[in-house]
């Protein structure tokens, strides 16, 4: 019995590796579906940076909040503060620190300068994305050849987008009193 039980051990791993390969076979034999992709810019290198001024700024908006943005080209220590906060202590979601890094990663800048950021007004997304768009004007002040990139991404577009105002007789801009018959 116990000689078994070592045989049928040995023939379990044999069985899921002969498994394995099947299933790799069947992925690579299997056609491909064309799946539009956008194509992705390129990522041009980052010239130095004119160090004589102490800082560089920019502003960003979207709906009703604002970023100013400011890079400063001597201290190389890579920190993004955002309201003298960093960034993953200011936004505590990765979705927004992701869209606040977006336009830093596609120009290659990402951690070689430290970055301040002051937003003003909105929520924690208008804020981020107003970030973004500051960065974004900041770095096309820098170096214009990263201008087609960088709006290939869509980063460079201003989102105009706003609540709508409240008009008189209606509860909110378009939402009217209750109707009743009689």
């Amino acid at each position: 019995m116990v000689v078994k039980k070592t045989v049928e051990k040995e023939k379990k791993p044999a069985k899921t590796a002969a498994k394995t390969t099947v299933r790799q076979v069947k992925k690579v034999e299997a056609p491909a579906k064309e799946v539009k992709v956008k194509a992705e810019p390129k990522i041009i290198p980052m010239p130095k940076i004119n160090s004589s001024l102490d800082y560089h700024q920019a502003v960003g908006r979207r709906k009703s909040a604002t970023a100013i943005v400011r890079l400063y080209p001597k201290d190389d220590r890579g920190v993004i503060l955002i309201n003298n906060k960093p960034l993953d202590e200011y936004f505590h979601h990765f979705e927004l620190q992701k869209i606040v890094t977006e336009a830093l990663e596609t120009a290659g800048l990402l951690g070689r300068h430290t970055i301040s950021i002051k937003t003003i007004g909105g929520g924690k997304k208008g804020q981020a994305e107003a970030a973004r768009h500051g960065l974004t004007r900041l770095m096309i002040q820098l170096d214009e050849n990263l201008k087609p990139a960088l709006k290939a991404q869509g980063f460079l577009t201003r989102d105009p987008r706003v609540k709508e105002r409240k008009k008189p007789g209606l509860k909110r801009a378009r939402k009217a009193p209750q109707w009743s018959k009689r």
